[in-house]
């Protein structure tokens, strides 16, 4: 039931992801020409945000799961963990990949590395490359999960400071546009756009969580089986 369900987000997510996209790309909400140096690159602006906003939630699995394994030892919170971590990734290259594209068009370049906003989601990124990557090249075990949960659980301190960089060290990234109490150059067919992709980005991140969960669970029970026929063997 769990699966379909997972199943069923993931389709649904997909679905209004790919709605997203078109609608920014055949009906881009109108923009004032002199609000940017490229007014065709702003289409992006709809997949990226709702992307970075995605990853924070996946981060924040990320978070939850790493502390339940380190202080309650829970082979669901651990699960969490691997699910927030791989989400995170997918996620975080998303939201580095379409910046690129929009920071090459509006800024002339696809990476600042004097903005701190920028800097320090790249390192949020890393870190989930980090923790993937480690848990399929590393052995499984109560010490090394202890060290990959760790690092979640520290470096979950970027999502704040990520959030908040633009307020207090404000570069060449624009403030944030969720969250806030000021309307910016958010008008109101540019924000249903944006809701739609916020809405479409969360429903497929919870999906994914969901599914990535189902999937690591069936990997340990295989590897439990596979210790049980090696002993037998």
């Amino acid at each position: 039931m769990k699966q379909r369900v997972s199943e069923g987000l993931l389709f649904l997510g997909f679905t209004g992801i790919a709605s997203t996209l078109l609608l920014a790309l055949l009906w881009a909400p109108s923009v004032s020409l002199e609000a940017f140096e490229s007014p065709a690159a702003q289409r992006i602006f709809y997949w990226h945000v709702p992307a970075a906003w995605a990853a924070f939630i996946a981060f924040g699995a990320l978070f939850i799961g790493s502390a339940g394994w380190l202080f309650k030892r829970s082979e669901v919170m651990w699960r969490l963990h691997t699910a927030g971590a791989e989400a995170g990734l997918a996620t975080g290259l998303m939201t580095v990949w379409s910046g690129c594209v929009w920071g090459a068009a509006e800024w002339g370049t696809p990476w600042d590395w004097t903005d701190v906003r920028l800097n320090t989601f790249g390192l949020l990124t890393l870190l989930a490359v980090y923790l993937v990557l480690g848990r399929s090249s590393q052995p499984d075990g109560v010490e090394t999960r202890d060290t990959f949960a760790a690092f979640g659980l520290y470096g979950f301190v970027l999502v704040p400071l990520t959030y908040v960089a633009t307020r207090i060290w404000s570069i060449r990234h624009p403030g944030p546009v969720v969250g806030t109490g000021d309307e910016g150059s958010i008008n109101g067919d540019m924000g249903l756009v944006l809701l739609l992709g916020a809405l479409s980005f969360t429903v497929f991140i919870i999906g994914h969580i969901m599914n990535s969960m189902h999937v690591t669970s069936l990997e340990q029970r295989l590897e439990r089986l596979q210790a049980t026929m090696d002993k037998v063997i």
